[in-house]
């Protein structure tokens, strides 16, 4: 039975394992979304002030705004080029967290899949037993009813 024991323990640490892997999965879903808002977020912002730039700077614009401008233009295209940086790096974890909660519900699977088939192996082993006794004990009585000495018959 201890080996049963054993398997269970295995299998109630693979469940932990999963839903581990399970809770940081979601949670690196979530950043990954996050970051995709932060995105979209600075895209929309650098359109929105681009059109305003070109829109003011048709009625007037010195030379030291369009410098400003430009300069704040490329922080900002710069800062969208980071965030790129942080999906990419974002969805390879979220790819590397997919494969590792694959391996843990596979190993719970197979643990699960060696704990039934050590039942079946221990059932089959107990039902041999008893068919043992029992055969035994059928054989037991055979030779009582066939040998005078069990019947309490003298010859």
């Amino acid at each position: 039975m201890s080996v049963l024991k054993s398997l269970a323990l295995a299998i109630e640490l693979a469940t932990v394992k999963r839903d581990q892997s399970g809770r940081v999965l979601a949670q690196l879903n979530r950043s990954h979304v996050f970051a995709q808002d932060q995105m979209t977020q600075l895209e929309v912002y650098a359109a929105e002030t681009d059109k305003k730039w070109t829109t003011s700077a048709q009625i007037s614009a010195t030379p030291e705004l369009m410098r400003h401008h430009y300069q704040f233009m490329g922080r900002l295209y710069q800062a969208i080029e980071l965030q790129k940086e942080v999906i990419e790096t974002s969805s390879l974890k979220i790819s590397a967290a997919k494969q590792q909660l694959l391996e843990a519900d596979f190993r719970l699977a197979s643990l699960k899949l060696v704990l039934a088939k050590k039942k079946t192996d221990l059932s089959q082993l107990q039902s041999r037993r008893e068919q043992k006794q029992m055969d035994e004990f059928a054989a037991m009585q055979t030779r009582r009813s066939a040998d005078p000495c069990f019947t309490g018959e003298q010859s």
